[in-house]
């Protein structure tokens, strides 16, 4: 009997064999049904090497500006007349949540900024200048001349709302000045000008921000959060580098440091792989990377906060592992990328690119009738105006959040702006 007969023998006559022979089937059938419904992910962990900066690079050009336009016409699909935004949309029942989130509603008014400096259009241009002035309306000046936000049927704000705030302004502006030039900004200068006063007068003695406010009269009060530590830190870094506020620059080393000191040191000496640094991560990689590429004295070892970061978030974090979406990871280790570029460091370059196209090419597959959708994101309902260019939090749950999309259009733009580059 020859060696190809023993083994098909041993396949169809034996038990074992045959047992055998169902378990490998069955174990293809999954795969071919895992790389259906999407999670192509991790089968490219199992047959690349990222954390090597060994893979494919599977995405283009093409498919992140595809994912950009679609993304964008959710968001503005999903802008009310007033100018704020629907908070949760479930596209498999067409229904929308009650749910609300003051300080993810200022997110979008920030996220079509930062799509209208990449892709400006008269469209997008009129949705933030509605959104500007829905906020407007729902502000308030406080005695000592900052301005805070009141969102409606909330009994107290937040800090990260006037931080986003801010960020929306400065992004705005700094898009008028490239695709506007001669617009008249005054007034809009000068509304930022008192967000930023607000949250100037908001840091409280260990260089952290109180988290909340008082909406009668603007006065800060409550616990910090690492979110808005990070989020007030990436807007004053960014009026102070893009706008002219150097007077903010005590401040922001001030705040910077008791930031890293607080949520990134101490934090992670508790628990490695700590919550609280998760929340400071994105925003912190951000305003860092600010900081770094500000050409301001002293200011290279912010990079190299934003490179270990980086690190942490794919190796103790394990972004790539994660089941629900991590769009927020790709806003900081894109910058990271950046920076590793920049000081020639070829080996975090490869790892890092790694990363991000097997995680954004998994994330860009939740978007509903997306370039990569897959059976979970496409089919009946999928073309419903409401529902296209929205972006799942995780591969089965249909609801489509204002936030979850805007992250990811946000990371979508800092891919293509940094990586994919044609």
């Amino acid at each position: 009997m020859t060696q190809h007969n023993r083994i098909a023998h041993f396949f169809l006559r034996t038990s074992y064999g045959r047992a055998l022979l169902v378990l490998l089937g069955l174990v293809a059938v999954a795969a071919v049904g895992w790389w259906h419904w999407g999670d192509k992910r991790m089968v490219r962990m199992l047959e690349e090497a990222p954390w090597s900066g060994q893979c494919q690079h599977n995405l283009t050009g093409a498919v992140l500006d595809r994912s950009l336009e679609l993304g964008t016409q959710f968001m503005l699909a999903h802008q009310k007349p007033e100018g704020n935004f629907d908070y949760e949309y479930d596209w498999r029942e067409r229904t929308q949540s009650r749910g609300d989130n003051q300080v993810r509603q200022v997110g979008a008014l920030w996220g079509l900024t930062l799509i209208y400096q990449e892709r400006p259009s008269k469209e997008l241009r009129a949705a933030i200048e509605k959104g500007l002035g829905y906020f407007a309306e729902n502000s308030r000046l406080s005695p000592s001349g900052g301005r805070c936000i009141v969102y409606p049927g909330d009994n107290k704000g937040a800090t990260g709302t006037v931080a986003l705030m801010a960020l929306s302004l400065i992004d705005y502006l700094r898009a008028l000045e490239r695709h506007q030039p001669g617009a008249q900004t005054e007034a809009l200068k000068a509304t930022l000008a008192e967000y930023l006063k607000q949250l100037v007068g908001g840091v409280d003695r260990l260089g952290l921000w109180f988290g909340s406010y008082r909406n009668d009269d603007c006065s800060p009060f409550g616990a910090h959060s690492p979110y808005s530590d990070g989020e007030a830190l990436l807007a004053l870094v960014k009026a102070a580098k893009y706008l002219g506020h150097r007077e903010l620059q005590a401040t922001i080393r001030r705040t910077a440091d008791a930031g890293h000191l607080r949520n990134i040191e101490r934090a992670l000496r508790k628990d490695r792989d700590s919550d609280t640094t998760k929340g400071y991560y994105q925003w912190s990689s951000m305003a860092f990377f600010e900081l770094a590429t500000s050409g301001w004295p002293n200011t290279d070892h912010y990079g190299e906060y934003v490179l270990k970061l980086a690190n942490w978030m794919i190796d103790v974090h394990r972004t790539l592992a994660r089941t629900r979406n991590t769009a927020y990871a790709y806003e900081g280790i894109i910058h990271a990328y950046e920076l590793a570029r920049r000081r020639n460091d070829s080996a975090l370059v490869r790892k890092l690119a790694c990363v991000i196209d097997i995680g954004l090419e998994h994330l860009i597959s939740w978007q509903v009738g997306g370039p990569l959708a897959t059976a979970r994101t496409s089919g009946p309902g999928s073309e419903d105006r409401l529902a296209r260019g929205g972006i799942q939090n995780s591969a089965r749950e249909p609801g489509l959040r204002i936030d979850v999309t805007q992250h990811q259009m946000h990371a979508t733009v800092l891919a293509r702006r940094y990586v994919y580059r044609d």
